[in-house]
């Protein structure tokens, strides 16, 4: 169901008759569906508008005719040409990861609808009008390639050698399908991070290097409309890999150095105005590096230019980094403090996270390591084990170890000197720009630089992902093996995982000031003899060589160690447990931090419990009330018995009354009849009496 539904604002044109223009309906707050009508056809609906301008669309969508425009997708917008009139929903203000699956959705079913077309004629009677959800992909909604058959089909010869059964030719091989891994879920802290994120609450969370901070970043902007969605970060590298523009460029207030009124002004500008008023989701990552009083005045910059007495000005803040890696860059005797210890924190963030499970490393004794490291601690065992690595290999199919040095001048003047001790010819590729103008903002917020010098030989190491499913991802280390021979002379790469690509061109698209988007065509390649400990900070390398002599600041010893993917790809040269420091500051908000956060877990528990409880109290109230029904019923039940009973000797006893009283009836009737019968014969007997009396006295006077 939520890939079958998506929420934004949608733009109908349908093309009108004799040349004229089509005619447009924009919907806000529109619900695009995905469904079937009576016929099973696929049908895109469009629901949108309020009061008179509300409007129900429903268009079908023909095989053929339907055509996606996905360019600008990860910008949350896309078109759908629905019909062959020419009509088309333009889709905006979308969530980018929503349109995505929406849009897959959209193409599968809509490509099974006209394989799976019926071909005998529709039905003379059509059904009545109806519509239907979409069901989800099912395996039958998939192309077939070669070499594979749909669920129930029958195994039969190829097209080949049914139409060339004779042919000479040799067979073609097949080629094995590429190894496609199923998209990383998110762990159960990750889901509640996101959750918290959804409720609209401003939230921060943190955890220790490897946890998936930046993959878990990258999904929340994804499930975000764009339009009201600002991705930003304290580095112009960490901003390149989520999509989005440093702080201070979103700010518009410059290093925020100047007098509170003044920044205002500068934010009051109207093309950072309008992002300040558009802005409803402010994602800050790397937030270790924001100085605390630059965040202090962030937050009334904000209330001000959006006139609103809410923190931050009602914005949903978004926070992600850990305090215990990079500290905020800070000049000689400049005092700076953490983002933490801000006097606005606390009223602007409501909920604090920590992601305690740790996808980078595997090798639980690396993991437990820096975990000891990360906190400041450095005992006897991780000092052993850390000296240890001096003695591994640097070198691996001709793969040197990437060196993190502490300072920049370093890392540039190590890799400008052993590309020149490379024979042979230097291959200078420059990149292309959308805006020379900008090459300065370019160049700070794009992981390659504008010229990229190679040689055969060069150690570079991979500065976008190229194929997962093949290790050519962000960081992944390998070697120049030769050049293209063709007149743009791409190098050939072979990296660490065992695989040699032609690498090409790639492209980054950068927001700049006022929303505008940068670009610049490169190789994403770097020189990798050596890379800066800060440019390092988010990355994961193969094989790392480390020299911790020159660390000057808390947390650059534990982000040096913690790039390296496992305990067998780290090397430390020099190691001193001097080296290794935790700002107590820092520690004492953890300490805070996972308290609190130890303190909620315990109330959710007592919440649920007393839930539990209070549902266990509830059914055991609701089975008393059950048995007092039944008792109260079985009581009526008794009553009714014993009243029927009583009833029932009731009219017993009327019935044997009145038979009785018939039996009287019927006595005194026939003690009548008797009565009667005896009055007659004594008048029988009188009579005779006198008859005989008459008769004697007659005799008596015959006498």
């Amino acid at each position: 169901m939520e890939a079958a539904e998506l929420r934004c604002t949608a733009a109908v044109e349908q093309p009108l008759p004799g040349g004229l223009a089509p005619r447009r309906r924009v919907l806000r707050n529109a619900t695009v569906l995905l469904g079937r009508n009576e016929l099973r056809q696929p049908v895109l609906r469009v629901a949108g508008g309020s009061g008179a301008a509300a409007a129900v669309l429903s268009f079908v969508l023909a095989g053929d005719a339907v055509r996606l425009f996905t360019r600008f997708a990860g910008e949350g917008r896309a078109a759908v040409r629905v019909g062959p009139d020419g009509a088309q929903v333009l889709l905006s203000d979308c969530p980018p990861d929503a349109l995505r699956r929406f849009l897959r959705l959209l193409r599968l079913k809509v490509a099974a609808g006209s394989r799976d077309a019926p071909r005998r004629p529709r039905l003379l009677e059509r059904p009545p009008p109806s519509f239907s959800v979409i069901s989800p992909v099912q395996e039958r909604d998939l192309p077939c390639g070669p070499g594979r058959r749909r669920p129930g089909e029958e195994r039969g010869e190829r097209p080949a050698e049914r139409r060339c059964p004779h042919s000479a030719s040799p067979p073609v091989p097949q080629v094995p399908r590429a190894e496609r891994r199923p998209p990383a879920r998110l762990s159960a802290e990750q889901e509640a991070v996101l959750g918290a994120v959804r409720s609209g609450k401003s939230i921060f969370f943190t955890g220790s290097a490897g946890t998936g901070k930046s993959f878990l970043l990258k999904r929340i902007v994804g499930s975000l409309p764009p339009n009201v969605t600002y991705p930003t970060a304290s580095t112009g590298v960490a901003a390149c890999h989520i999509g989005g523009t440093t702080l201070h460029t979103f700010a518009g207030i410059g290093s925020g150095k100047a007098p509170l009124e003044q920044c205002i002004q500068l934010a009051e500008r109207p093309g950072v105005r309008q992002h300040w008023l558009a802005c409803q989701h402010l994602i800050i990552d790397e937030i270790s590096m924001v100085d605390g009083k630059f965040f202090d005045k962030l937050e009334a910059v904000a209330r001000a230019v959006r006139k609103r007495d809410e923190p931050f000005g009602g914005i949903q803040l978004i926070i992600c980094g850990d305090f215990l890696q990079l500290p905020p860059v800070s000049k000689a005797n400049e005092e700076t403090k953490f983002c933490f210890q801000a006097k606005c924190w606390r009223k602007c963030i409501h909920i604090n996270m920590e992601l305690t499970e740790v996808r980078r490393q595997t090798d639980k004794t690396f993991v437990s390591i820096l975990s000891a490291i990360r906190l400041g601690r450095c005992t006897e065992e991780v000092t052993r084990q850390l000296m240890q690595t001096a003695a591994h290999k640097s070198e691996r199919d001709g793969i040197l170890a990437t060196r993190l040095c502490t300072h920049k001048d370093d890392v540039d003047i190590t890799n400008e000197r052993r590309l020149q001790q490379l024979p042979g010819e230097v291959h200078v590729f420059e990149a292309l720009d959308s805006d020379p103008m900008l090459v300065k903002l370019i160049d700070a917020q794009c992981p390659v630089g504008g010229r990229v010098e190679l040689k055969l030989g060069a150690q570079v190491m991979l500065a976008k992902n190229l194929d997962v499913s093949q290790g050519l991802v962000n960081g992944a280390r390998g070697v120049v093996v030769g050049f293209e021979s063709e007149q743009r002379g791409l190098p050939k790469v072979r990296f660490l995982c065992g695989v040699t690509q032609l690498i090409k061109m790639e492209k980054w698209v950068i927001k700049g000031p006022s929303g505008v988007h940068l670009s610049r065509q490169q190789l994403p390649l770097k020189l990798a003899w050596a890379i800066s400990i800060h440019k390092s900070q988010g990355m994961s390398l193969d094989c790392v060589e480390i020299s911790l002599s020159r660390v000057f600041e808390s947390g650059q010893a534990y982000v040096a160690l913690s790039r390296a993917r496992s305990l067998a790809g780290l090397r430390v040269l020099d190691f001193d447990p001097k080296a290794v420091r935790a700002d107590p500051a820092v520690l004492q908000f953890y300490r805070h931090l996972r308290r609190h956060q130890l303190l909620a877990q315990e109330l959710d528990r007592d919440g649920q419990e007393l839930d539990r409880d209070k549902d266990r109290d509830g059914q055991e109230l609701a089975r008393d009330r059950d048995k007092d029904r039944d008792g109260q019923e079985l009581t009526w039940d008794r009553d009714k018995d014993r009243d029927g009973q009583e009833l029932t000797r009731d009219r017993d006893k009327d019935r044997d009354g009145q038979e009785l009283d018939r039996d009287g009836d019927r006595d005194g009737q026939e003690l009548d009849r008797d009565g009667d019968r005896d009055g007659q014969e004594l008048t029988r007997d009188r009579d005779k009496d006198r008859d005989g009396q008459e008769l004697d006295r007659d005799r008596d006077k015959d006498r």
